[in-house]
């Protein structure tokens, strides 16, 4: 089936339900996904990247994907012609109070030329982008099947020559595939699919205690200080610019 194509990357504001989807689409102009409220996720065939309310997605032009929405969402969507960041893959990008209020006034008044000119200066004098809530995909089938059982059961223990065993390879071979597909060892990726995971049960209403059990923490202090030394604030503060 052909992906939709939207030639023109839309400037607006697009509430979303907890779990509302807008299906896999590209555009010819790049794009800028804010939750306002809630957390908002795209997913291309690289990967999935998440971002709560003091974080932004960065969407180059002609990515194909797909938006999930978690928790109630407020989405601020931001179409550009130009490129401030110099990026051509997906990124996360934090959200200073001032780049969250341009974001949203410019969400609401698309046709203001020096709105959308102040936010592109303050585009191009953004910080690096984050990788932490890059979550990759996996393409050889051995890797996916493990990575689906991780996703299955996020507090799960297993280990990799358990999970290997279960998906007919071997610890090494799966050790192997992780660091040529992911650039990480299996044990960072599944932290980082956890902490993903987090965000959402957290955008859904979850309470700390609850979402460190989930996601398989021995404590909700101990998913605390993981959460914080990743994102630089508490899972309290997620929402928050």
């Amino acid at each position: 089936m052909p992906v939709r194509h939207t030639p023109e990357a839309p400037t607006g504001v697009r509430p979303l339900p907890g779990g509302g989807l807008i299906d896999a689409h590209r555009h010819d102009d790049h794009q800028i996904a804010y939750p306002r409220q809630g957390v908002i996720s795209i997913t291309t065939d690289a990967g999935t990247w998440v971002a709560p309310g003091n974080r932004a997605l960065w969407i180059p032009a002609g990515t194909v994907h797909e938006h999930r929405a978690y928790g109630r969402t407020d989405l601020r969507l931001i179409g550009l012609g130009e490129n401030p960041l110099n990026l051509d893959r997906p990124a996360v990008l934090a959200v200073t109070p001032l780049l969250r209020e341009l974001i949203v006034a410019c969400s609401e008044e698309p046709d203001d030329p020096l709105l959308r000119a102040v936010l592109l200066d303050r585009l191009r004098r953004a910080p690096a982008p984050e990788r932490p809530v890059h979550l990759p995909a996996a393409r050889d089938p051995r890797l996916a099947a493990v990575c689906a059982m991780v996703v299955a059961d996020p507090a799960g223990e297993r280990t990799l020559p358990e999970l290997a065993a279960a998906a007919g390879t071997s610890d090494r071979t799966l050790a192997r595939l992780c660091r040529a597909e992911f650039g990480m060892t299996f044990p960072q990726w599944r932290a980082q699919f956890r902490l993903h995971h987090a965000l959402v049960l957290l955008a859904e209403g979850a309470q700390v205690t609850t979402v460190a059990h989930q996601c398989g923490w021995s404590s909700a202090s101990a998913f605390i200080d993981a959460f914080r030394r990743v994102f630089g604030h508490t899972p309290g503060r997620a929402f928050h610019t």
